[in-house]
């Protein structure tokens, strides 16, 4: 039913409809959660052999001889390097391995740019004029979030099918500001866009005002498969390298939705000047990583093969959770006029687009229902979105039945949601 074709009388007598289905669901006293892409129960055990490894009488040295109990290691271990080298298409030998989160080594290369400079830089960002960076939308919200801390400025650039609108990427890096973009180039959050081969080559190529632009390359879903179908993604670093500019990439993943999320390792790679500024600015803070975790992730992923092999473990659990999003969408929305959704081949997140000006309403009422969605404006820049209409949905974490009842709550809630604000609307027929 085309909501946009109804009457104003046919639209307050489908609202009534509504209002009644939205009490019930209320009365049920839900308490549902699609916030945050965290994995399940179920995929987490699937790496329980990790809790194993070493063992407490096992062989605690490293390949090279490291004795993974001590200090030192602060490049990381070589076997656990070469094994994430292919996946992030890094050269072992430029790819450091860390802590448990990329996102503290986004933050460490961020506040290290604008306490130091980068390679290239004639001085620490902020001293340069004021430092913007470029911010695909919608986004992830937490890359917006570290640059709000930092007081850098967020310059929104609109995502197309194929990656960032390139065209505007290039207008805007003409002003010598602009210092850099983020980027989720593969299965991106929340959209799934896996960038084209032609965008990777536009950002690797493009002449930009500031000689230390750098490109923030956070292949977080490098390896995230749902549907089985892989999408591949062009190298960045190559590229960077193929067309003179070596030191425009920093590259970041982790294997936290890989293994465990809150005990996994980190990534970082890059050219070897910028290796070497990132290793010597954390070698001021640690004397080296927790090398154990990274033997055991080596030991339970010896290669990219093992790798391949446990992901298809977790597109068998995240499979039948995507297609019960789209299958209930389609039915509760589909041919409404009112929404339309993405449908992911990998990484975690659903983009739901709602009528302009309704996204926070949902939000609104599916609180109120007890269902928890991530705040209306958070793939976008302060939280703010112009349209307000995005709204991202992470259907990994709760059970089936737990998700199909979110998932109805929420169709509800949008249809409602929808409705109101057709009936304000002076364009609809009396």
């Amino acid at each position: 039913m085309e909501l946009t074709a109804l009457t104003h009388a046919e639209l307050s007598e489908r609202r009534t409809t509504l209002r009644d289905e939205y009490r019930r669901l209320k009365d049920r006293g839900l308490r549902l959660d699609l916030t945050r892409g965290k994995p399940s129960a179920e995929q987490l055990a699937l790496a329980k052999p990790l809790l194993g490894l070493p063992g407490a009488d096992g062989d605690h040295t490293a390949q090279d001889g490291t004795d993974c109990r001590n200090y030192g290691g602060l490049h990381g271990l070589p076997e656990l390097r070469a094994t994430f080298s292919g996946p992030l298409q890094v050269p072992a030998e430029q790819l450091v391995a860390f802590g448990n989160s990329s996102l503290e080594l986004m933050y460490e290369c961020m506040v290290d740019a604008v306490l130091f400079g980068v390679p290239g830089s004639t001085a620490p960002w902020p001293r340069e004029g004021r430092t913007a960076v470029l911010c695909p939308v919608p986004g992830y919200d937490r890359h917006f979030a570290l640059c709000e801390k930092l007081g850098i400025d967020m310059i929104p650039v609109p995502m197309t099918g194929t990656g960032p609108d390139m065209d505007e990427v290039e207008r805007l890096v003409a002003d010598e500001r602009v210092k850099g973009i983020w980027c989720v180039p593969k299965f991106s959050n929340p959209t799934a866009v896996t960038y084209s081969a032609e965008t990777v080559r536009r950002l690797a190529a493009m002449e930009t005002a500031a000689p230390d632009f750098r490109i923030f390359w956070d292949n977080a879903y490098a390896v995230h498969r749902v549907t089985g179908e892989d999408e591949p993604l062009a190298d960045i670093l190559g590229l960077c390298a193929e067309h003179g500019h070596p030191d425009r990439a920093f590259v970041f993943g982790s294997t936290s939705k890989i293994t465990m999320a809150g005990s996994g390792v980190a990534f970082f790679g890059s050219s070897p000047a910028n290796v070497s500024w990132l290793l010597g600015h954390l070698s001021k803070r640690t004397i080296g990583p927790d090398k154990v975790n990274q033997l055991r992730h080596a030991r339970f992923l010896p290669d990219a093969s093992a790798v391949d092999a446990h992901m298809d473990r977790h597109a068998a659990v995240l499979r039948p959770k995507f297609e019960l999003v789209d299958t209930v969408l389609e039915k509760r929305l589909g041919g409404t006029g009112i929404a339309s959704w993405t449908r992911p081949r990998g990484g975690y997140f659903v983009s739901l687009d709602v009528p302009d000006g309704c996204a926070a309403r949902v939000v609104e009422l599916a609180g109120d229902a007890g269902i928890a969605l991530t705040p209306a404006g958070a793939t976008f820049p302060l939280g703010k979105d112009p349209r307000d209409r995005n709204i991202r949905l992470a259907p990994s974490y709760p059970g089936l039945d737990e998700l199909l009842d979110a998932l109805e709550g929420l169709a509800l809630c949008v249809e409602l949601a929808a409705v109101e604000r057709l009936l304000t609307s002076s364009d609809v027929p009396a």
